[in-house]
């Protein structure tokens, strides 16, 4: 097989312990995941020859694929926040493609909820306050406030409603009660949401994601292995990756994030349109996310998000776009950059493995959905990667 031509597949996920879970180490829920993702393959770790895994050890990855038992002759260590993810499937999916490597092993673990209950760490309210942001913090941009600050932009603009934003949280936590995984699972209201306490105007506690603990393993193999998987493959068909902006004086639209060239380039390189994907995984870590990265993907025009989101178009149930099938990280899980949790429930989807929040045709009485989306966001609408996945 010439080196460029191979397609890459899917064959493996797998999510740890989540939610949580107080007497385990990072390092060991990336073990946890990575074991589960390898079995759900039916493969040997004796196969992996490409790692890829940000976010914990002094020499990432290099200390997560010793614990691992790993020797890879491919590694990434790219590192930008919550898209960290989808942006080395990229990555992975060029090299196996190119021939660098035949099977590549993406794993993340964290521990964040447990720490800070043990006082092991304190909750961040910002990234430091060394280079650009040094420029920023006296004024109190904490990392939730940036995105209050752009969501307040988007509702000023385009007429946004709170209401709308909180639909968000309240069609995340309907999907999520389909979940036996899922962290949070209680139905809640848009008054629920308005109510609660708030943290950074015009976000309330419900805007905001959960803290979790939890990890999770996704395996990319080169067509030629796809034969000796006991799953059905899920192929990457396109995908993009684009950073914005670190400082918020450098950014040009609060209302626009960098999913708005990430995602044009996945499905370009897909060669599919938005209106042919049945589901999509959107990063959440606020609800304001979830609206804005809708309208930059192109499911509904600039502006017009709210609107989109209000007549229940996210729901598993119902949903003319089923958007965070396992509730995302406003209520299933949030363990710190969530990414390649987006990447897991995606392929679940695309083999028909949701129980009762499986995505299906309308009513619930169609085939299995044929394209997904997962798009991740990092920083504070910082950097962005986008992968459009299908199946045979």
């Amino acid at each position: 097989m010439t080196p460029g031509s191979r397609k890459v597949a899917v064959v493996g996920v797998a999510l740890s312990d989540c939610g949580r879970v107080d007497d385990a180490t990072p390092y060991a829920l990336h073990a946890q995941a990575a074991r589960r993702a390898l079995a759900d393959a039916g493969l040997g770790r004796e196969v992996v020859d490409g790692f890829a895994s940000a976010g914990l050890g002094t020499l990432a990855p290099v200390e997560v694929a010793e614990y691992l038992g790993l020797r890879p002759t491919w590694v990434d260590s790219t590192s930008v926040g919550g898209a960290t993810w989808e942006v080395m499937a990229a990555h992975a999916a060029d090299a196996i493609a190119a021939g660098h490597a035949k099977a590549v092993l993406l794993v993340y673990g964290s521990t964040a909820r447990a720490d800070i209950r043990a006082g092991r760490r304190t909750g961040n309210l910002s990234f430091g306050a060394r280079g650009p942001l040094q420029f920023e913090v006296p004024y109190g941009h904490t990392l939730i406030a940036k995105y209050a600050m752009a969501a307040r932009r988007h509702m000023l603009e385009h007429g946004t409603t709170i209401e709308q934003l909180a639909e968000v949280a309240v069609q995340a936590r309907a999907n999520a009660a389909l979940n036996p995984e899922a962290m949070f699972r209680d139905p809640i209201t848009v008054d629920d949401v308005l109510s609660g306490p708030m943290i950074a105007d015009p976000f309330t506690k419900l805007h905001c994601c959960i803290r979790s603990d939890g990890g999770a393993a996704v395996l990319l193999v080169a067509e030629e292995l796809v034969r000796d998987c006991r799953t059905a493959p899920v192929w990457v068909l396109g995908a993009g990756e684009h950073v914005s902006h670190s400082a918020m004086s450098e950014w040009p639209d609060f209302t626009t994030g960098p999913a708005a060239v990430s995602g044009r380039l996945a499905f370009e390189r897909a060669g599919v349109r938005p209106e042919e994907i049945d589901f999509a995984e959107i990063y959440d870590a606020f609800t304001y996310m979830t609206l804005v990265t809708l309208e930059d993907l192109g499911f509904c025009g600039k502006g017009e998000g709210g609107a989109f989101v209000e007549k229940g178009r996210l729901l598993v149930r119902g949903g003319e776009l089923p958007v965070n099938t396992d509730g995302g990280g406003l209520s299933a899980q949030h363990p710190g950059m969530r990414g390649l949790f987006l990447l897991v429930e995606a392929v679940r989807q695309l083999r028909g493995e949701g129980g009762e929040r499986q995505v299906r045709g309308p009513g619930g009485r169609g085939e299995l959905p044929r394209l997904g989306v997962a798009s991740a966001t990092g920083g504070w609408f910082c950097s962005s990667g986008t992968l459009v996945l299908g199946r045979d």
